[in-house]
Formats: C-alpha cells, sequence, structure tokens
C-alpha cells in the first residue's frame, strides 16, 4: 500500500458526509480490461494453446492467482502458476508502454474530486509493479493512497482491499462510495460495507439494494456520490 494522506484529508469527527472514494483501475479508469485478455490471449498461444472466448468473462476483475490458475486448469498448459503470473505481467507491461487510454470520463472525474478534496484511492489487484507503470498516465498525485493486489493477503473479492483503503484514508467504510467494473470487485466493495457504483465493462452487472449501475463515468460526479451516502 502506497499512501500520500496529508492532514487536510482526515475526516471530521461525526461526520457523515462522503468521506472518500475509491476506485478500481483496469477497465474503470483505464481501458485495459482488453489488454489483460489480449497479454492472455498471446501468452496461452506461445504456450501452444488456443483461449475460448467465453472464458474472458469468467477471468475479467480477478485476481492473477485465479485468473491465471482457472486458465491453466483450463488449457492444460504445462506452467505453474507463478511462471505464468510473470509471463503474464511481463505482456501486459509491454502493452501498456505504448500508452493508456483512459475510460470516458475518468480525467473529468478524477479533477473534480480534487477540487472538491474528497480523498481518493485506487484500489486494485493488479500487482504494484502494474499500478506504478499505469500512475504515470493516471497521476500518482490525484490519489491518497493506492491499494495493490499483491500488497493485501487477501485480494477482491475480499473486503480485505478496501477495507484497508478505508482504513489508510481514516473513514467509515459505511460512508465511502466504490467504484467499479466487475462482479469481483463489486462483490469485495460490498463485502467491505462501502456503497458501490457500478460501471461495466465486459460483463453486465445487476442492480441491487446499496448499489447503482450506471452506463460510464461521465454519469458520476461529486453530487451524484454524495446522494449514495445515507447517514446514521
Amino acid at each position: 500500500m502506497t499512501s500520500t494522506v496529508p492532514a487536510s484529508f482526515v475526516r471530521a469527527n461525526g461526520s457523515s458526509a462522503l468521506q472518500a472514494v475509491f476506485l478500481d483501475m483496469d477497465g474503470t479508469l483505464v481501458d485495459t480490461e482488453g489488454f489483460w485478455w489480449d497479454a492472455e490471449v498471446e501468452v496461452f498461444a506461445d504456450l501452444g494453446h488456443r483461449l475460448d472466448e467465453s472464458w474472458r468473462d469468467i477471468v475479467v476483475g480477478g485476481p492473477m492467482t485465479r485468473s491465471a490458475g482457472y486458465l491453466i486448469e483450463a488449457t492444460g498448459a504445462d506452467v505453474t502458476l507463478a511462471e505464468l503470473t510473470v509471463l503474464l505481467n511481463e505482456k501486459f507491461e509491454h502493452r501498456i508502454g505504448r500508452g493508456v487510454p483512459l475510460m470516458p470520463g475518468a480525467e473529468r472525474l478524477l479533477a473534480e474530486l480534487a477540487r472538491h478534496n474528497i480523498p481518493t484511492a485506487l484500489v486494485s489487484a493488479s500487482h504494484r509493479r502494474i499500478i506504478d507503470r499505469i500512475l504515470a498516465s493516471l497521476g500518482r498525485d490525484r490519489f491518497a493512497l493506492t491499494v495493490a493486489g499483491d500488497e493485501v493477503q487477501r485480494t477482491k473479492p475480499h473486503p480485505e482491499p478496501y477495507l484497508t483503503a478505508a482504513s489508510g484514508v481514516g473513514a467509515d467504510p459505511a460512508l465511502c462510495a466504490v467504484i467499479e467494473d466487475t462482479a469481483t470487485g463489486v462483490a469485495s466493495a460490498e463485502a467491505a460495507g462501502c456503497r458501490v457504483v457500478a460501471v461495466p465493462s465486459v460483463a453486465p452487472i445487476a442492480p441491487s439494494p446499496g448499489r447503482v449501475v450506471v452506463r460510464s463515468l461521465e454519469d458520476v460526479d461529486v453530487p451524484f456520490l454524495r446522494t449514495l451516502i445515507i447517514g446514521p
């Protein structure tokens, strides 16, 4: 976990307003979910296996151990999980080295959160080395805190990543809004007790109590996020 939380980000005692906003990275802020799938297809092609397109919805948004483990089992590839993790990260890093496109509305939303001085954290299942590369495009100073998948004991869909983020900025999870693009990330945020805005990128996500589904980040702004928080 990397933190740069200034004193001005510490919440006021007893406040029931929106205290922090946490955002996923791949598929939410940056248009990279396709990059991961392309990397997986290319790596397994090098290993002599062809990935079925239907597997894409299964592996999207999950931690590397889960998605890579599934693909090893599904293909029967002669590669260990540790070896495959290295291969996938290297292939993905090569792709993002050519530039990372932001999702529609991402730049505007991050700037708006900064103007309102709302603590903002990046919470991703990607490894630290990947996050640090992408932060060059997103802007490291946009985030009070960043949480990587290889820095927690249990990554998404476990609540630990979002509980870690809330603790890191001194916020009550119930008074935090999370923006996610996959069912795995949504499950993690909801298990942590956060309010969730789902912006589906690859697979559909259904609305439910405590969860709002929108078309894109262009539909999300600070007044909208504040309406999600119900004080005690």
